[in-house]
């Protein structure tokens, strides 16, 4: 009854919402009303509404707002959110859970086998030397170690279809692209990332199979007994000592000292969505990289690319790392938005 419930307000919200679209029966997607999405861009949507068992929460991947959905109705309208509070409650509703602000490392028992869906896929590292993929790949500088765990997909969105139906309802012009796999603490695939090699948008696109999951790459490899680095993008965390990325969202943790994690940001001083998350990881005590003036790179892929070796972009990171209130002197000198 509360998904009805849910759906029925977040249908009475839909002209509110800037390119408001029904993904699926449980999926809609729209411009974030907490911080705008893209000035730049009016057409980027990257809010969503979607289901955690019998109920609808938030999720914006590009602020990191994250909301049960009676909050983003009080932020909307107060009136009906006092409206829509009194037909859960005479509905009885069951859950009234919120979702978790921060990450559970408890991994979920999950009793069904797992369907082998990267068997389909072909790995980098077998493909020979003059392969286009396999040369992208080489020409990012990623290491060769991590060659088994990148894939080449010759068609994503039929792929996609196959983990998850009905994701592309309609196929006009399928395209390759480069799979990377997320795997939890017990080596577990529940997501993926493809890489656009041309012109396909969005570049980037994460698949989750499992949606209550956190987009988090690296889990398998990450010591969680040491000092944990966070970047923003997957490929990004193959340069960096005991890294995870971000994957498209920000994340925090909740039973980890704040001391023991360091968040390394994109070099981009005049993007003000950047600036502002920078600022949020201060607040909340963690370590912070903020990059000095004369790297020009725009992430650690790019340095590695433009000739510095890997253990000179991990020196970097250790020497430009701070927190509190040098961390904010520094930030205030950095950002140019």
């Amino acid at each position: 009854m509360s998904s009805y419930i849910d759906l029925k307000f977040i249908n009475e919200m839909s002209t509110r919402l800037q390119q408001f679209k029904r993904k699926s029966e449980y999926l809609y997607n729209f411009r974030c009303p907490y911080c705008g999405d893209s000035k730049k861009n009016k057409t980027k949507a990257r809010a969503y509404f979607y289901r955690v068992k019998n109920d609808m929460f938030f999720k914006c991947h590009n602020c990191g707002e994250g909301h049960n959905l009676a909050n983003v109705i009080k932020h909307i309208d107060q009136k009906l959110h006092d409206t829509y509070l009194l037909e859960r409650y005479k509905s009885s509703a069951p859950s009234t859970q919120k979702p978790k602000a921060a990450f559970d490392f408890k991994p979920a028992f999950d009793s069904k086998p797992q369907k082998d869906y990267l068997s389909q896929l072909t790995k980098v590292s077998v493909l020979e030397e003059n392969h286009p993929v396999r040369q992208y790949v080489t020409d990012r500088k990623i290491p060769e170690k991590h060659f088994d765990n990148l894939y080449l997909c010759d068609k994503f969105m039929e792929f996609v279809n196959r983990v998850k139906p009905k994701t592309f309802p309609y196929i006009k012009e399928d395209h390759p692209r480069l799979i990377i796999p997320f795997f939890d603490l017990d080596g577990k695939f529940f997501a993926f990332q493809g890489r656009a090699f041309g012109d396909e948008q969005p570049k980037y696109l994460t698949i989750k199979l499992k949606d209550s999951k956190q987009k988090i790459y690296g889990l398998e490899r990450v010591n969680l007994q040491e000092h944990i680095n966070i970047v923003e993008g997957p490929i990004d965390s193959l340069f960096v000592d005991n890294c995870l990325a971000m994957g498209g969202a920000d994340m925090y943790f909740d039973r980890i000292p704040a001391e023991n994690i360091t968040y390394i940001f994109d070099n981009e001083p005049r993007n003000k969505e950047i600036v502002d998350r920078m600022y949020k990881v201060i607040d909340k005590n963690y370590n912070l990289v903020v990059w000095p003036n004369h790297i020009q790179s725009k992430d650690v892929n790019d340095m590695v690319m433009n000739g510095m070796k890997i253990d000179e972009v991990n020196n970097l990171i250790s020497t430009n790392t701070f927190a509190g209130l040098e961390a904010l002197t520094k930030l205030t000198n950095y950002k140019k938005c």
